[in-house]
């Protein structure tokens, strides 16, 4: 088994499979059209001393930041740990 994993502070984020889109009347969109989203789930990260996200938490990012990869049949974002803006948690309601 094959591992990917960052270095010089990079987190590696794992990003959802997007459904393909079609207009009302059939045409579809390419992905080139589409705005990128800027939310995945982290998958690894590089050695950074206290970090304030972990793997498996899902967190937003800069759009246009890092590197689009193609990894063992997986899409991943290889993006600078600075470029995440904030994890999402779930939180009770008052």
């Amino acid at each position: 088994m094959k591992e990917l994993q960052p270095i010089n502070q990079h987190v590696l984020v794992e990003l959802s499979e997007q459904a393909e889109e079609k207009t009302a009347s059939g045409i579809i969109i390419p992905d080139s059209a589409k705005e990128q989203d800027n939310k995945g789930v982290v998958a690894a990260i590089s050695q950074i001393e206290n970090p304030e996200i972990a793997i498996g938490e899902t967190v937003m990012f800069k759009l246009l930041s890092g590197e689009e990869l193609d990894f063992e049949g997986k899409k991943y974002l290889m993006i600078p740990y600075a470029d995440i803006l904030g994890k999402i948690i779930e939180t009770e309601s008052i």
